[in-house]
């Protein structure tokens, strides 16, 4: 079997366990696992409606999964999407609320270019960090989570202007020309949330999938992240690499917050914890192996979980369960050591035949 292959079968194979195991804990817990999957299912392509939240849902997340993917092919851990998602909302929310007459197009390109650019800052600390003085960018964008969601929600009660402001823990809603919601999307969709940002998605896998294969900087990425003695040794810069990998994680990651905030939710408010994009969006970078073709599957899929699970309440089954079956997921990806063996062991026993 190729690898090109073998890249495809272990998710299919980590996301078909995961449904079983969770199906295998639902009966333990006394609960009718067809039953809930057929609610789940139901509830997410049951409607127009819930189709469109589903795309709805995934956007952010491929965002978010793209930065992970950049950062991780360049031998780093990024965990500090949530907090680089979330300057891209406030500070993008912040610049629509001041500016809310501009003509449309500037507003959304202005909201893009900010969210970027306050996310691509928000990466680039903990990249010079270990750049230059090696540290840990796993315990230094964990710790940056939480100032970058402190200090975002102290701009938001104590520096917006009280005219933006609806009360002291939220904004007023954007205008509709910094909205991306449209009305065409949404009548399409049965008014649901869908919004442009699924476009900004699908535009941003090719990009990434462009510069991972197709350029020198790409390469480079590449090479760091395997080794990044042998990458100097070449003639690359280690240094540069690593500070634009985190740059452009990132950017990506402050996008995604934009296309969560100005899409979903229209407005900007206090945050009591982490963005839940941020996790989930690396979750869903494993389940596609850092794979920028493979990542919006991998968020269709999620987007499905998460939009289906309201559903399994009706039968009877709590939807915390849900994430029960996600994290099974993402277990057998961490293990996918055990597919491969079975993947090898299968090709011998053909091979001894």
């Amino acid at each position: 079997m190729s690898k090109k292959t073998q890249n495809l079968v272990i998710p299919l194979l980590a996301v078909l366990s995961g449904l079983l195991l969770g199906a295998i804990i639902m009966l333990v817990f006394g609960y009718d696992p067809i039953w809930g999957y057929e609610e789940l299912f139901y509830s997410a392509f049951g409607s127009v409606k819930s189709v469109g939240e589903i795309f709805r849902a995934m956007a952010p997340l491929v965002f978010t999964a793209l930065g992970f993917a950049v950062a991780s092919r360049a031998g780093f851990f990024n965990v500090g999407l949530a907090g680089q998602a979330l300057v891209g909302w406030v500070f993008s929310g912040w610049f629509a609320l001041a500016n809310p007459d501009l003509p449309r197009p500037i507003l959304i390109l202005g909201t893009v270019l900010i969210a970027m650019i306050a996310g691509g800052i928000a990466g680039a600390i903990p990249g010079i960090l270990r750049a230059y003085l090696g540290t840990s960018e796993v315990i230094v964008t964990i710790m940056m989570n939480y100032i970058l969601l402190y200090v975002s929600n102290h701009i938001i009660r104590n520096v917006f202007a009280d005219e933006l402001m609806k009360n002291t823990d939220s904004s007023i809603n954007i205008s509709a020309n910094a909205s991306y919601q449209t009305e065409w999307l949404r009548a399409l969709t049965d008014n649901s949330r869908m919004n442009i940002g699924i476009f900004f998605a699908l535009i941003a896998v090719i990009i990434i999938w462009f510069l991972m294969t197709k350029t020198t900087l790409g390469f480079e990425i590449r090479s760091v992240g395997l080794n990044a003695t042998a990458a100097d040794y070449a003639g690359m810069s280690a240094k540069r690499t690593i500070i634009l990998s985190m740059i452009i994680s990132g950017a990506l990651a402050g996008l995604g917050g934009a296309v969560e905030g100005l899409g979903t939710f229209q407005n900007v408010y206090i945050q009591g914890a982490n963005l839940a994009i941020g996790f989930n969006g690396m979750s869903v970078a494993l389940l596609a192996t850092n794979s920028p073709l493979g990542i919006p599957f991998a968020a269709f899929l999620f987007g499905v979980l998460s939009i289906g699970a309201p559903g399994m309440v009706r039968a009877g089954i709590p939807p915390e369960l849900i994430n029960v079956v996600t994290a099974s997921i993402i277990f057998f990806i961490g293990v996918k050591f055990i597919f491969e063996q079975l993947l090898k062991a299968k090709k011998t026993v053909k091979g001894a035949k």
